[in-house]
């Protein structure tokens, strides 16, 4: 015990990846070796602590240019992350458990704390699963769950433990919304960025009696089953009185709201909104799930299993060149199974080559042997449980596309030009031509565009852009039509 507590005082190692193997093995010595009620809090204490720090200056990097599959290294770091994150949870339980201490004891061995510190590790621990795109491990989410049916039966979910600015309610449904945001649909920023947010407003959630869980935007938990909240017009309660309800009304009008106000000029500082809700993916991810939980969350169409292949092309430039149907193009394919699909996508899973550095959000092109098109589709979510492992959900966007270059105003009074892509008219899906651009290429108050299309004949054309269908953090789609004044 001893050695713990002199190793809690010295300082961090230069790169915090070192500190890992350190804070496990003392963790594990904790669980043996001697020491007062006192000494195991105390010790308890400085390794949360210092756990904490180490892993706060490791997410940065799992959030900036992480590339799925997630390569080994990277894994291994993030594997050692989420043990750690599971004992700093189980000793917290453990010290809970020990019993209530008496009056005037160490503020470390306060039940509220411990119970806050378990639930905290559990959300992290979802949280980092979430940012590689992996399935959390099997019993995270029922121990969340009971860990907080604790607190509850106690009347301490809404205490504020000493020294911590949010109550075990908050951390809670915090991570519980994070969970119904579909975090396989969102990119490692845009999952920070929402567990940032909901940390600020999940008081919005809005507790729902059992009996009235049918409807949109209502989720229900069952504390006995290791799984997130479920929307209830997808899976319904299974039995009356079984679990808890909340509905995400009151949220989703604050986010429409706010997605109002930033389009109107606002700053986020102004809104008490992270920095990322300035980006063109903050805004986006902002709207889908505005979207997402106000709708009734049922499929249009059912999918059908499949086994054949099909070739993958990722990016704007490569999708550019293959819609050219040029000579010699040299554009990376990979091969991938459908393992089910529907009229408006696919599922796949990557079988061989280089996928290249594919992510949510981004545009990609797919053929199958029995359509000579080039499709063009959205990555809508991505799932990878091991480096050789990766499938994802494509949204078809339109059956072919046109190839053009878009001619900008550069700053130096030149003309910067950019590859984009024309997607037709869709009769009951889409009544205007869209346009797909790199992310952040056309100005929020540019209305008029020139396009130049190369074919036979080089043709130029004006047009406006009516509004904008979808921003990622990759690309935007923008609905356009003729200019009926071109300069």
């Amino acid at each position: 015990m001893r050695s713990i507590l002199q190793w809690l005082k010295l300082p961090l190692a230069p790169q915090p990846v070192d500190e890992l193997p350190s804070l496990r093995s003392h963790l594990i010595a904790l669980r043996d070796v001697e020491g007062s009620a006192e000494q195991r809090a105390l010790a308890l204490d400085g390794l949360y602590r210092r756990s904490s720090t180490v892993i706060d200056s490791l997410l940065p990097a799992l959030s900036i240019d992480l590339v799925l599959p997630v390569p080994r290294k990277e894994r291994r770091i993030v594997r050692s992350v989420l043990d750690l994150l599971q004992m700093l949870a189980d000793e917290s339980s453990a010290l809970f458990e020990k019993g209530m201490p008496p009056k005037n004891a160490d503020p470390c061995r306060a039940p509220d704390l411990a119970l806050w510190r378990s639930l905290d590790a559990l959300a992290r621990q979802l949280m980092i699963s979430h940012l590689i795109a992996s399935p959390p491990r099997a019993g995270v989410w029922q121990q969340l769950h009971q860990t907080y049916a604790t607190a509850q039966h106690l009347q301490l979910h809404t205490a504020r433990p000493q020294g911590v600015e949010r109550s075990l309610q908050e951390v809670y449904h915090a991570a519980v919304l994070l969970g119904c945001a579909q975090p396989a649909s969102l990119t490692p920023r845009e999952v920070l960025f929402l567990a940032s947010y909901f940390e600020r407003f999940c008081r919005h959630v809005e507790a729902v009696p059992n009996g009235s869980l049918r409807a949109p935007g209502v989720f229900w938990i069952d504390p006995l089953r290791d799984l997130p909240a479920v929307a209830s017009l997808r899976k319904p309660a299974q039995a009356e009185g079984q679990g808890s309800g909340f509905s995400s009304a009151a949220i989703c009008l604050l986010l429409k709201a706010q997605i109002d106000q930033l389009g109107h000029g606002a700053s986020p500082q102004e809104l008490n909104l992270p920095d990322f809700a300035g980006t063109t993916a903050g805004r986006g991810v902002l709207q889908r799930l505005a979207t997402r939980w106000g709708d009734a969350g049922r499929r249009r169409f059912h999918r059908r299993r499949q086994n054949h292949r099909t070739l993958l092309a990722a990016g704007i430039d490569g999708l550019w060149q293959l819609c050219r149907k040029s000579e010699g193009v040299n554009v990376d394919l990979s091969t991938w199974m459908i393992t089910n699909e529907s009229p408006e996508g696919y599922a796949v899973m990557h079988v061989s080559g280089k996928p290249g550095a594919l992510t949510v959000g981004d545009v990609v092109t797919v053929r199958t042997a029995v359509d000579p098109n080039w499709q063009i589709c959205l990555v809508r979510w991505a799932i990878s449980e091991n480096p050789e492992h990766l499938e994802l959900g494509l949204q078809v966007l339109a059956p072919k596309a046109l190839p053009a270059t878009l001619a900008l105003p550069s700053g130096d009074g030149g003309t910067d030009l950019r590859r984009v892509l024309i997607l037709p008219e869709i009769p009951k899906l889409r009544s205007r031509q869209a346009l797909i651009v790199a992310a952040g290429v056309v100005p929020r108050d540019s209305r008029k565009l020139l396009l130049v299309i190369e074919g036979q004949n080089l043709i130029v054309r004006e047009v406006n852009r009516t509004c904008v269908d979808e921003e990622t953090g990759s690309v935007e789609i923008l609905s356009i039509e003729p200019d009926q004044n071109p300069g």
